[in-house]
């Protein structure tokens, strides 16, 4: 008998507003055009900004071969241009977990149809698909922003880690977890369904 993979197989996910492609390196120039924005990485645990995107393109790369992750870039579909990206990480498929991080998009993607629909494909084929539990979501407990988009989401809030993870400046992070469970994804999947309903197909 075949044993399970550790990690999922590279798969392109799309629906009406997105298209996700596993990160490769024909997709550095639209992505660091698109993350071209200090504000973007405020609550970032490595600069992406200018001179360091490369660093952060070289370790989504890395993370992809070593197969510790599954780094994705969005593309709006209405119009092709890149909208940033996200990962799986955190991939435990014995335990039938995963997490969802990583995740940035250019402002004039902000409060549109991008990440409801990138989370909609996300947790759609790790529910769906990869037959998980669970999937993970953290962030700054401080970016207040991100906080209520994770919680419109539908996620649950678990805790705070206090001081989880040294900042690039030196201050210690405090991190929020939140989680969505497959018993919960047939609600979540139809709000996020009625949330996305309210846009148009240019998901503006």
């Amino acid at each position: 008998m075949r044993a399970a993979p550790d990690i999922p197989e590279p798969v392109i996910l799309e629906n009406d507003f997105v298209r996700l492609e596993p990160i490769e390196e024909r997709h550095r120039s639209a992505l660091r055009e698109a993350g071209d924005d200090p504000d973007l990485w405020r609550y970032a645990t490595l600069n992406q900004h200018g001179a360091d995107f490369d660093a952060w393109m070289d370790d989504r790369l890395n993370a992809r071969k070593r197969g510790t992750d599954l780094p994705f870039v969005i593309f709006e579909k209405s119009t092709g241009e890149c909208a940033g990206s996200s990962s799986y990480l955190a991939i435990a498929l014995p335990h039938k977990r995963l997490e969802i991080g990583w995740t940035w998009y250019p402002k004039s993607f902000w409060a549109g149809a991008v990440n409801p629909a990138t989370k909609r494909a996300l947790m759609t084929h790790g529910f769906e698909t990869l037959g998980l539990n669970r999937i993970e979501l953290k962030l700054d407990a401080t970016n207040k922003r991100s906080w209520r988009a994770v919680e419109k989401l539908g996620a649950k809030h678990e805790g705070v880690f206090r001081h989880h993870l040294v900042m690039s400046d030196g201050r210690l992070r405090d991190t929020a977890w939140f989680s969505v469970l497959a018993a919960e994804w047939p609600a979540v999947r139809a709000a996020l369904d009625a949330r996305l309903a309210a846009f148009t197909s240019s998901g503006r």
